[in-house]
């Protein structure tokens, strides 16, 4: 955290010249109230920053139209703009509590829920000591967000939340948040990944990617962040797959620094393929296709209740994995492609029973353990299949996915910038 204590005071110098570009665009009509925003389609849900509480904007928009903005600020335009932002500011207030962080408060529009939602941040009250978040729609409460303090800043005093930005960070389609905050005088970078999961939309912080942001970014800005994962480029809009999968191996590494790295080609096409992860542990594969990285697995655990890992065909497009219960008992084989939409999508599942399933309960019981691998039956879907069916879902020799390089040797294997 050394070095980090004064960058609320450089983001307040840089707050004037924020306020006067929000000022230009409010006369301009490109900026509203707190709350609204200009808004960009992307993967994953909407591409937003705001800093300093000037509401929310695209970050495509503030790189081209910066100099259009300074062309137009007037006196007026920032009486005005001063004027909108109060009001704005206690509408807020009055729809979600004197506690709310006005403006750091938004309608925003995250892959994660349907329809737009509000963020609410919530200043630390007698009521509720604690900073945290809410996402709200029509008055309900949709998912409450806690804070995420480092433990050196735990007791320290909540100063500002001084950040807030929508993005998909981690590039599996989902809209992440990214938030600067400030106890004390000391200023952190807090991640939070988003997920859609069976129903369930939640957002869980990333406390080891949140800690090392916060040391190794040089400016500790929504911006600076962007730049140092991605040299400031949306998913989308990367040249190559070099490019993309440097990116993929910088953020891998904030995640746990021991990852280790594999380029393989899965396909038959000549862009490979990123496998990452722990071995012996997790492993997650990503793909490349017109400047945009495609998250295939994403730390699929192995390793434990009889998942052996997941294996591949070179250039066959097909995946493979075994998974056993009751000692071998039971072996189920999955085989699965990289379909059509950059997914991971199921071929089959072989369910093999290597007992004498007496009582056809799929499971060895008691009486029939003795007869554990003196028998072999094979079934699809609950149909009996021959041995040759099943051997014909194979496609050839297969390799184990797992990493053989470091992020050092990632880079130089995909040559540097």
């Amino acid at each position: 955290m050394a070095g980090k204590k004064n960058r609320a005071a450089g983001r307040k110098r840089s707050g004037f010249v924020i306020r006067m570009l929000a000022a230009g665009c409010l006369a301009a009509g490109l900026l509203v109230a707190c709350g609204e925003e200009t808004k960009t389609e992307k993967q994953g849900g909407l591409d937003t920053v705001s800093e300093e509480g000037q509401g929310t904007e695209s970050v495509a928009d503030a790189q081209t139209q910066e100099t259009a903005r300074q062309e137009e600020m007037t006196e007026p335009a920032g009486t005005e703009a001063a004027e909108a932002e109060d009001a704005g500011a206690a509408r807020m207030r009055e729809q979600f509590g004197e506690d709310c962080i006005a403006g750091q408060t938004f309608e925003v529009e995250l892959s994660e829920y349907a329809q737009p939602v509000f963020f609410v941040p919530f200043a630390p009250s007698e009521e509720n000591p604690v900073f945290r978040m809410q996402m709200i729609q029509n008055g309900e409460v949709l998912t409450e967000i806690d804070a995420n303090v480092p433990k050196a800043l735990e007791g320290a005093p909540f100063t500002s939340l001084d950040a807030v930005s929508f993005y998909d960070l981690n590039f599996d389609g989902n809209t992440d948040i990214v938030l600067i905050e400030t106890y004390g005088d000391t200023s952190f970078a807090s991640v939070y990944y988003g997920y859609d999961e069976d129903g369930s939309r939640f957002f869980v912080a990333q406390e080891q990617v949140s800690e090392n942001l916060t040391a190794q970014v040089e400016e500790l800005s929504v911006a600076g962040i962007r730049s140092f994962l991605t040299g400031g480029k949306k998913n989308g809009e990367f040249d190559d797959y070099q490019e993309a999968y440097r990116a993929v191996g910088r953020l891998c590494s904030l995640q746990n620094s021991e990852e280790t790295f594999t380029l393989l080609y899965i396909d038959e096409d000549e862009t490979p393929e990123l496998a990452a992860g722990m071995s012996g542990y997790y492993v997650s594969l990503y793909t490349f296709h017109d400047g945009t990285i495609y998250t295939l697995m994403n730390q699929w655990a192995y390793g434990a209740m009889g998942n052996h890992g997941y294996e591949y065909a070179p250039r066959q497009n097909s995946l493979r994995n075994y998974n056993a219960d009751y000692a071998g008992a039971v072996l189920y084989t999955t085989y699965m492609q990289i379909g059509a939409g950059y997914t991971i999508d199921t071929i089959a599942s072989v369910k093999t029973l290597n007992f004498d399933d007496v009582n056809g309960n799929g499971s060895p019981d008691e009486e029939e353990m003795g007869s554990v691998g003196l028998y072999c039956a094979s079934y699809v879907d609950g149909r009996e299949i021959t041995a040759e069916e099943a051997a014909a879902y194979d496609k050839g020799e297969y390799e184990y996915l797992s990493g053989e390089m470091n992020l050092t040797q990632l880079e130089a294997a995909l040559g540097q910038d």
